[in-house]
C-alpha cells in the first residue's frame, strides 16, 4: 500500500477475537479468596440478565466489554461463587472480570483479586483448566510481567492448541518479551482458527509495529466497521486514532478519539489521545480538559507523564510537578497490586528526575523482558547519564528493522540525540529528520528540541550515508 512494504499473504488474513482476560501467580485456598469478596449485603441487587450475558459473551471471546456490563457479570459471579464454591468455571470468569475491570479504570487493587479468583479455579479443577491458565496469562500481561505470560500462555496452549482465545496472550507476551518472530508464528496459527473484527485489530498491532502502516489502519478501520457492541467499536476507533497520530495525521486522529467517546464515554484511552491531538493542534486548554477527564476515571502512569510535560513545555512547572507527584503514587499503587510500571517510571525519571536512577531501573527491566520499548527507554536514559557509547546500542536496537520495524518519531529522536553527542552528524540529522518527517508534534516539548538540534547541525550532504549504508 503506497510506500509501504507489502504484508505476507498469510498474515493479511483477518486476526482473532480477544480481549484482555485476567490472571498471574500466589498461592490461595477457597476461605481466603471468599474472605476477598465484598459481604453479601454490600452486593448490589441482582443485575439485570442481559447485561452480564452480554459481558460474559465479551471476556468469553475476547473483545473489549461495556463497564456496566463488566460490574453486572462480576456481581453475578461474586453471587454464583458464594452458592457454588467448586464452580471453577464461575471463579475463571470471575478471575478474567476483574483482570479487564481493573485494566480499565487502572485499579491495580483488583488485580491481587483476579489472582486468587484464578488460583482457587485451578485448585478447584486442576486438570484441564484451560479458562484460568489463559487468564493466569492476561492477568501477568495486565501486570506487564512478561515472561510469566508466556509460561502461563504455552502451558494453556499444551492443553488445548486449538483454542484461539489463548493465542492473543501470548503474542502479547512474546511482543512484551521482543521476540517478535515467535508474535508472528503466534499470529498466524491463530490467524487459521479464527477471524472477525478482533482479528483485524490484532492484525492492524502486528502490522504497525512491521511499520506497515497503511495496512493497519486499514485492517483497523475494517474492524470498527465490523465491531457490533460499542465498547468493541470504541476500542478500535481509539487504536486508530492512536496509529493516526502516530504518523502525525492529527485531524483523522482527533476524529478517532472523538468518535470512539461518542461511541463508549468510558473510553477514557480515547479521551487521553484527544489531549495528545489537540495539544499537537495548539488547543491547548482543551487539551487540558481532555487529560484531566482521562486521569480522572483511568489514573494511569502514562498520561500523568504525559499531562505534566504538557504542563511543563507550557511553563507551569507548578502544574507539572502535581502530576509528576500523581504519577509516583500510581507506580507505588501498581506495585502493590503486583505490577510492573517501571518502564515508564524509568522514562520519567530520565527526563525529570534522576538518570542514573533510571539506568538502574531499566537495566533491570532489560534483564526480565527485553522490549524494544524498553531498549529505547534504557538508550535514552544512558545518554540522559552521559554513557552515550552505550546508548547508542540500544537506541539502534530500538530503531532498526531485525527486532521489529516500528516506525516511532520519539525512537528516531532518542537516536537523532545520541548521535549528535557522538558528533556523528550525518546519520544524527537524518535521525532528526527521520522523527519530524514521521510525526512533526510527536511530543509538545520534544518536537521543539528536534528542530533546534536539527537546526545546530546543518544541511545534510547528500551523498553521507548512514552507517551501514555504502557510500
Amino acid at each position: 500500500m503506497g510506500n509501504q512494504e507489502e504484508a505476507p499473504a498469510e498474515v493479511r488474513r483477518p486476526v482473532a477475537r480477544w480481549v484482555p482476560i485476567a490472571a498471574v501467580a500466589a498461592c490461595a485456598v477457597l476461605g481466603v479468596v471468599l474472605m476477598l469478596l465484598p459481604p453479601e449485603h454490600a452486593v448490589s441487587r441482582a443485575p439485570a440478565p442481559a447485561p452480564g450475558a452480554q459481558a460474559l459473551t465479551a471476556v468469553g471471546s475476547g473483545v473489549p466489554a461495556a463497564l456496566p456490563d463488566l460490574a453486572a457479570l462480576i456481581g453475578e459471579r461474586e453471587a454464583r461463587v458464594r452458592a457454588h464454591p467448586e464452580d471453577a468455571r464461575s471463579w475463571a470468569v470471575l478471575g478474567t472480570a476483574y483482570v479487564e475491570q481493573g485494566r480499565r479504570i487502572a485499579e491495580p487493587s483488583y488485580f491481587p483479586r483476579a489472582e486468587q479468583a484464578l488460583r482457587t479455579s485451578l485448585r478447584t479443577r486442576a486438570q484441564g483448566n484451560v479458562q484460568a491458565l489463559t487468564g493466569m496469562a492476561a492477568l501477568a500481561n495486565a501486570r506487564r510481567d512478561f515472561p510469566a505470560a508466556r509460561k502461563w500462555g504455552q502451558d494453556a496452549l499444551e492443553l488445548d492448541a486449538k483454542r484461539w482465545t489463548t493465542y492473543p496472550v501470548l503474542i502479547d507476551a512474546y511482543t512484551g518479551l521482543g521476540d517478535h518472530k515467535a508474535a508472528k508464528r503466534t499470529l498466524d496459527r491463530m490467524l487459521e482458527l479464527h477471524s472477525g473484527p478482533a482479528a483485524l485489530a490484532r492484525a492492524g498491532a502486528l502490522y504497525r509495529d512491521q511499520g506497515w502502516r497503511e495496512d493497519a489502519a486499514a485492517a483497523l478501520a475494517d474492524a470498527a466497521a465490523g465491531a457490533e457492541a460499542p465498547a468493541e467499536k470504541a476500542a478500535y476507533l481509539e487504536r486508530g486514532g492512536q496509529l493516526a497520530f502516530e504518523r502525525g495525521d492529527l485531524d483523522v486522529a482527533l476524529r478517532h478519539f472523538q468518535e470512539a467517546v461518542r461511541v463508549d464515554p468510558d473510553q477514557r484511552a480515547a479521551q487521553a489521545g484527544q489531549g495528545r491531538a489537540l495539544a499537537a493542534l495548539g488547543r491547548t486548554s482543551e487539551a487540558l480538559n481532555a487529560y484531566q477527564m482521562a486521569l480522572a476515571k483511568q489514573p494511569l502512569p502514562q498520561y500523568a507523564l504525559e499531562l505534566g510535560e504538557l504542563y511543563e513545555s507550557l511553563g507551569l512547572d507548578q502544574a507539572a510537578r502535581v502530576q509528576y507527584d500523581l504519577l509516583r503514587e500510581r507506580v507505588r499503587g501498581a506495585a502493590a497490586g503486583g505490577a510492573d510500571e517501571e518502564l515508564v517510571l524509568g522514562q520519567f525519571e530520565a527526563d525529570h528526575g534522576d538518570p542514573e536512577a533510571a539506568v538502574r531501573r531499566l537495566r533491570a527491566e532489560w534483564q526480565r523482558q527485553p522490549g524494544i520499548a524498553v531498549a529505547d527507554a534504557l538508550g535514552w536514559a544512558l545518554h540522559r547519564a552521559r554513557e552515550h557509547e552505550e546508548a547508542l546500542k540500544f537506541a539502534m536496537r530500538a530503531t532498526d528493522k531485525e527486532h521489529g520495524g516500528v516506525r516511532s518519531a520519539l525512537y528516531a529522536f532518542h537516536r537523532g540525540m545520541i548521535e549528535g553527542e557522538l558528533e556523528l552528524y550525518g546519520p544524527a540529522r537524518r535521525h532528526l529528520q527521520e522523527a519530524l518527517r514521521i510525526n512533526p508534534h510527536f511530543s509538545p516539548w520534544r518536537a521543539p528540541t528536534a528542530r533546534a538540534a536539527l537546526q545546530g547541525l546543518g544541511d545534510l550532504p547528500a551523498d553521507e550515508p548512514l552507517p551501514g549504508e555504502s557510500s
